[in-house]
């Protein structure tokens, strides 16, 4: 099992270690300051952080020494906005997530942003880049922003096998494949549904809400969707989603992991929908398949089941490379930590700011 993990809070970044079976709050970086996105590379072993200063604006820290000491990096731009663009200003509001490329490409990332670029750095992330070939689609245009203001990227799928297929996901604006490393782009959301549209435009791809996605890195063409309308599935690469319906007590929420190995097995974090997202009669539940959705289990050992007010975000859960051991954190900063696939969770710490994000190394 993995026994580092980073967590990015609304008040900065907190590493942890397992030590003698327990896990403790090893290093703390940029106290104060929004985390919004992490990423420990694995091929390179490089941290990389991106805060979101306000006033200041979004920034990128990367450390090569496991945490001990940050660099700043070199911020994604937009570039120029033609004067008839016709578009709101192309001006960078938050990176969202940040992912590694293929093992053949060392120093290839990509990051998501809001209002809904997608950048890629060839050098570690020294420089970045903006994807004019999926900023430039026309049906861009039609995106609009889910919780935020603006649309934002907020999933990345490398393929192990083949870095040149990605799949990113956009709230709002649907699921993008490319096939050949970012030259060429195609939505892909046949069988999703949008309830909160008109009935002429419930399958339009192009304002589809996928909170999350992700992919099974050993069966590389399952994909797993938490959509604003529920929870999907595809096992074609994309072509095409299945709907997962009569999931109990919710099929509403952020967070999604897959197991890295088993495409049927997958975790989720349900809460009530829309204007009330708090748990489910205040009981924090975590629900696993492990026959690609079929049935569920409720799974709350050493979880809160009264008075429970904790939401947790679209990167709030993740899963080590082990596909044993689960980390949760919550806005209400509460952090839990599981070593057998969810049967039980650990309470690691009440009191840190609200979480963000949670990342094994």
């Amino acid at each position: 099992m993995t026994d580092r993990l980073l967590v990015g809070t609304r008040k900065g970044l907190f590493i942890l270690d397992r030590r003698s079976k327990r896990w403790e709050i090893s290093a703390t970086a940029f106290l104060g300051d929004p985390v919004s996105a992490v990423l420990a590379d694995p091929r390179t072993g490089a941290l990389h952080c991106a805060l979101n200063l306000g006033h200041f604006g979004p920034k990128l820290r990367q450390s090569t020494d496991q945490g001990v000491s940050w660099q700043e990096r070199e911020t994604p731009t937009y570039p120029a906005q033609p004067v008839d663009s016709g578009d709101k200003p192309w001006k960078l509001v938050q990176i969202w997530c940040l992912e590694a490329g293929g093992d053949d490409e060392p120093g290839v990332l990509w990051a998501g942003t809001i209002p809904g670029g997608l950048f890629r750095s060839a050098d570690g992330g020294t420089s970045w880049q903006l994807v004019h070939s999926l900023w430039g689609r026309p049906e861009r245009r039609q995106w609009f922003g889910g919780g935020y203001d603006e649309p934002g990227i907020h999933s990345i799928c490398v393929d192990p096998r083949d870095s040149r297929k990605i799949a990113v996901g956009v709230s709002c604006g649907g699921i993008w494949i490319t096939l050949d490393g970012g030259n060429t782009w195609a939505s892909r959301t046949t069988g999703m549904r949008a309830a909160y549209m008109p009935p002429e435009r419930e399958f339009d791809p192009n304002i589809q809400d996928p909170h999350r996605i992700v992919q099974c890195r050993g069966a590389t063409d399952v994909f797993w969707a938490q959509h604003h309308n529920g929870i999907f599935r595809s096992t074609d690469g994309c072509a095409s989603w299945a709907e997962i319906k009569n999931v109990r007590p919710s099929s509403f929420g952020f967070a999604l992991a897959v197991h890295p190995r088993d495409p049927n097995c997958a975790w989720f974090v349900p809460a009530n929908k829309d204007e009330c997202r708090v748990p489910v009669e205040g009981r924090l539940v975590v629900i696993r398949t492990r026959d690609g959705g079929q049935s569920f289990e409720v799974l709350d050992r050493g979880l809160p089941q009264t008075h429970a007010y904790d939401l947790v975000y679209r990167h709030g859960l993740d899963i080590d490379a082990s596909g044993e051991c689960l980390a949760m954190g919550s806005t209400t900063g509460a952090l839990w930590i599981s070593s057998n696939q969810g049967d039980s969770w650990e309470c690691i710490s009440t009191h840190l700011p609200p979480i963000y994000c949670v990342r094994f190394m």
